[in-house]
């Protein structure tokens, strides 16, 4: 839509220049994607306001803002300045939906939304296109966002809509403006916010003003039963056929819950729920537990907090917490908060061990806690109790070898290539291999702040899943995706790298079944690396008419791999990698009227290359403080550091180790360390193949390096003592110099320091 067109029809100001056209629209500025044709909406809420984050848009390349005043310091960007920058948003959308003729299904209810959702669309997705909300934007923003994706594909569109408070339905109402509504029943959420049940129900009753028909579910039956009856009448309405019917709700498959299971300390599995706290919820997150296969004898255990916000007593929410815990098999049940405590008879006529606790804390000092063992432990509460401390804690991992890891050196490293750039060239970082041994969570929040960094980089999905879930907002880009992670990519917002027909076959289809237009992808070729992608000079036909050929992808960069940019001798094949890769993005962008991105420079490429800089650039070692032209030391970010558990003086003539490899022919003193080959050490640095450092003097291994203990000779060094300090790898021992006697690379050396190794971040 041009700009102008969107101007007039929420009725802005419009202020710059207005020879553009938009495409997508952008509310939270940690989800965008493609600047060029953005529309931001800078929207005030209760805990933010979205004009905060204009200028930084802005840097990243954004040009189009609406905005509730006129702002300075963005040059040639366009300004619509309206009164409400939400109720310009949802006007637009109106606009928008009022231009498609097509059935339009509106939902809303108290539970179920989303599985109602879902399953219509498996029903419906193989004879129609089918448009829906994704994941479940079903808000005063998520709604109009929803109502966007509409495009002159839909065949049909089926959106939610959910309310908190009285006077919010309307707003939704005129936006998805429902020809079939369906109402999935009442419950307890949110009804703090209204005086009954019945005003509710009222409210949300409003979405279908003006409707034709509405189906409503049962009342007092099996909830998935009843979604499946609501699916039922609403394709019978629609015209399928009973057979078809009958035969795809045979097919119907759950919807995902977000439950992470993680293995705990003392034999407890964890299964960690925490910040989500609602009756349904828990009933769901019960079931879950109940139904997983575990060892026999393994005791069930609930920490739940006080259920906030239900709208429901509390003897009344707790009568039927206490009902759930009888049937869903809770044996033990920890209730921490003053509510719960109050309640504590609900749970007499149970037959789970019950404790309360006032607060997190309590909990955390008493036997209760120590004693957790052996057993599968749900994790559930409100925010305000803040239950990742518990989760922090049952995971806990202790170790007297520790990883230093210097953040500063970090951002010194990335100024040093930045140095190669021009302004305009974007650098992905990468911090796959959990950031090199470094632990990617701290890195990526140290890098998604710095300007220049367009994408983080990781090599699985799981590894971009984690820095999600640990609050990491800047796009990432999965290097190597697997074809059991693609809903992965769905859930976590991922960018996948697509490599091979197979894998965009399976992503496409993926897509389409979850709805998903337009999500951004990389197409990688292969210019003579011989390890993943497409063959530009056979495969882009194919690949292009493919990608064509379907909405729920798009290109959103073009890339390849310089093989041996680290070394002048493959200069002239590296210029032949650099032919090959035109030609095949040349191709690539021929056949999209979007810009799509380009890179090839690796580290060792942005300082060979710096003319093949192109779009963006790939920095990997050389942000962790190796330079991969000569392997020499940059700005040093890891620290490999142990102590010293104990010193035996061992006369000559004894041997020290497994197989009596250590041999000694003099008198030495002996210092065992708590490192081995399980923290990632490697055995071949024993038997005085490589040493450590002991008061910056060398301390050469002694006998075989064993599993978690490994032995130096410190007789040159007559001040070491018991506790000192030993210097593994760092400033004065490069990963380099132990790369070259185990003839492998720092790379490896970086990356197998083990996960049981403790990560220590600082600034200096």
């Amino acid at each position: 839509m041009r700009i102008t067109t969107v101007a007039s029809l929420v009725g802005a100001q419009l202020a710059g220049e207005s020879d553009m056209d938009i495409e997508w629209l952008l509310t939270d500025s940690r989800s965008l994607c493609f600047p060029e044709t953005t529309l931001f909406f800078a929207i005030r809420t209760s805990c933010g306001d979205g004009h905060r984050y204009v200028r930084d848009l802005y840097e990243s390349g954004v040009r189009a803002f609406v905005v509730d005043n006129m702002l300075d310091g963005i040059p040639d960007a366009v300004q619509l300045i309206v009164h409400d920058t939400l109720t310009a948003l949802q006007r637009l959308a109106e606009r928008h939906r009022e231009s498609y003729d097509i059935p339009v299904i509106g939902i809303t209810g108290s539970n179920g939304k989303t599985v109602v959702k879902e399953w219509l669309y498996q029903m419906l997705s193989p004879d129609m296109t089918v448009t829906r909300s994704p994941r479940s934007y079903n808000s005063q923003i998520g709604v109009p966002l929803s109502v966007w994706r509409l495009t002159e594909n839909s065949d049909i569109a089926i959106f939610e809509a959910g309310i908190s408070r009285p006077g919010e339905m309307d707003a939704l109402q005129r936006i998805i403006q429902p020809t079939i509504g369906v109402f999935t029943g009442l419950g307890p959420a949110h009804q703090e916010n209204f005086t009954s049940m019945e005003q509710k129900r009222g409210e949300k009753m409003r979405l279908f003003k003006d409707c034709p028909v509405v189906f409503k579910a049962g009342e007092g039956g099996d909830a998935i039963q009843m979604n499946r009856d609501l699916c039922a009448e609403v394709c019978r309405h629609l015209g399928m056929a009973e057979d078809v019917i009958q035969e795809r709700l045979a097919r119907l498959e759950p919807v995902a819950m977000r439950l992470e299971v993680k293995q705990g300390r003392h034999g407890c599995t964890l299964v960690n729920d925490t910040y989500n706290s609602d009756l349904g919820s828990l009933d769901i997150a019960l079931d879950f537990m109940n139904r997983r296969p575990e060892r026999r004898n393994r005791q069930r255990v609930l920490i739940l907090s006080d259920i906030l916000q239900s709208g429901v007593p509390a003897h009344e929410l707790y009568s039927h917490v206490a009902r759930l815990v009888e049937n869903r098999g809770v044996e033990r049940l920890i209730g921490i908060g003053a509510e719960i405590s109050a309640c504590a008879s609900c749970f007499d006529d149970t037959r789970a061990e019950c404790s309360f606790f006032s607060g997190t804390d309590d909990f955390m000092q008493s036997t209760e806690f120590t004693s957790l063992r052996d057993s599968m432990v749900l994790v559930k509460g409100a925010r305000v109790f803040h239950f990742d401390t518990i989760t922090d804690a049952l995971e806990q991992k202790v170790h007297e070898t520790i990883l230093e890891v210097n953040l500063g050196a970090v951002i010194e490293n990335l100024n040093y290539y930045r140095s190669f750039l021009k302004p305009e060239t974007r650098i992905i970082c990468m911090v796959k291999a959990d950031a090199y041994g470094t632990g990617a969570v701290e890195v990526a929040k140290t890098l998604q702040s710095q300007q220049q960094v367009g994408y983080l980089a990781v090599a699985v999905a799981d590894e971009g899943a984690l820095l999600r879930s640990c609050g990491i907002t800047k796009n990432i880009m999965v290097m190597n995706p697997e074809m059991g992670a693609i809903n992965t990519l769905f859930e976590y917002n991922l960018e996948p790298e697509v490599y091979s027909f197979r894998m965009l076959d399976a992503l496409v289809h993926a897509a389409e079944r979850e709805g998903i237009t337009a999500m951004p992808i990389h197409i990688k070729l292969d210019t003579g690396m011989h390890r993943l992608g497409f063959d530009p000079m056979k495969d882009m036909p194919a690949l292009v008419q493919r990608l064509r050929s379907q909405s729920a992808l798009i290109p959103r960069s073009v890339f390849s791999h310089f093989v041996g940019s680290d070394s002048d001798m493959f200069d002239d094949f590296s210029a032949e990698q650099y032919r090959r890769y035109l030609h095949g993005a040349d191709a690539l962008q021929a056949a999209f009227p979007h810009y799509i991105l380009r890179h090839i420079c690796n580290s060792a490429g942005i300082e060979h290359f710096p003319e093949r800089q192109m779009d963006m650039v790939r920095l990997g070692l050389g942000l962790y403080g190796i330079n991969p032209r000569d392997n020499a030391l940059l700005h040093n970010v890891s620290t490999l550091k142990t102590t010293i558990l104990q010193i035996h003086d061992v006369p000559a003539s004894e041997t020290v180790g497994y197989s009596r490899r250590g041999l000694l022919h003099r008198d030495s003193r002996i210092a065992a360390i708590p490192i081995g080959y399980a923290d990632g050490w490697n055995r071949l640095f024993g038997c005085g193949s490589a040493y450590c450092l002991v008061h910056g003097q060398r301390a050469p291994y002694v006998g075989n390096i064993c599993m978690d203990v490994c032995m130096i000779d410190v007789t040159d060094i007559p001040q070491a003592q018991e506790g000192d300090q030993v210097i593994m790898f760092g400033e004065e021992l490069s990963p380099s110099v132990l790369a070259g006697i185990a003839d492998t690379i720092p790379y490896e050396i970086l990356t197998s320091v083990s996960s049981r190794v403790k990560r220590v971040y600082y600034h200096e």
